[in-house]
């Protein structure tokens, strides 16, 4: 006599139903979504799903939660790593923001913004939770290890970037870019740390600032 299998754990099936949403979410965008598919690709009923999540809104939304902690976990992975150093975490970093947003499309941010956009705001609301302490974290690894320059206050850096790199993702500007969010990550990140001007440049415009007459104090 065959011994029964006993029944997934509750978290076990959650997870499972993570995985196969979060498929047909980047693959078909928010509003071709269905709880109907989403059921068929399980092999299970919608009462079934219902039982976990209560709605389609739900279940994308533990979807955009579960990404944002990813991130968060293996960014702690690469910043905690003693043996790497500043420039060797900044690829890191990189490598771990591209690989998730290489799963989310323009096309599939606008359905977001256009069909739900509380949904689209909780996106933002990660970001605004992740950025601060993640690039806080680089740039002050950066001036520990002199790669920084030091008069760079961190706060106003990472505010800085936390308000490019939502500028830039929106999938307005996307569209005018014709770029998808890692490859704006990828454009965007270099600039930030290595800004505009040549060497060249740089000289030059640090002589205007020294022939600037100095600012009366307040």
């Amino acid at each position: 006599m065959k011994t029964p299998v006993p029944p997934a754990p509750p978290a076990a099936v959650r997870a499972r139903m993570l995985d196969a949403a979060r498929t047909r979410l980047f693959a078909s965008g928010y509003r071709a979504f269905l709880m109907d598919d989403l059921a068929r690709d399980l092999g299970m009923s919608k009462k079934t799903l219902y039982v976990h999540f209560p709605g389609k809104d739900a279940l994308v939304g533990a979807i955009i939660d579960e990404m944002g902690e990813a991130i968060r976990s293996r960014m702690d992975v690469v910043l905690t790593n003693p043996r790497l150093n500043f420039a060797q975490k900044l690829s890191g970093v990189i490598d771990v923001v591209g690989s998730q947003l290489a799963k989310a499309s323009p096309g599939m941010l606008h359905d977001l913004q256009r069909y739900a956009p509380q949904l689209f705001q909780r996106i933002d609301n990660v970001r605004q939770r992740n950025v601060p302490i993640v690039f806080g974290r680089l740039i002050r690894a950066g001036l520990d290890e002199g790669k920084v320059r030091p008069e760079i206050e961190p706060e106003f850096a990472v505010e800085f970037w936390l308000q490019a790199i939502r500028g830039l993702v929106h999938p307005d500007v996307l569209e005018r870019t014709g770029l998808t969010p890692r490859q704006t990550l990828e454009k965007a990140l270099p600039l930030f740390f290595s800004g505009l001007l040549s060497s060249t440049g740089h000289k030059d415009y640090e002589k205007i600032l020294a022939s600037r007459p100095k600012a009366a104090a307040v």
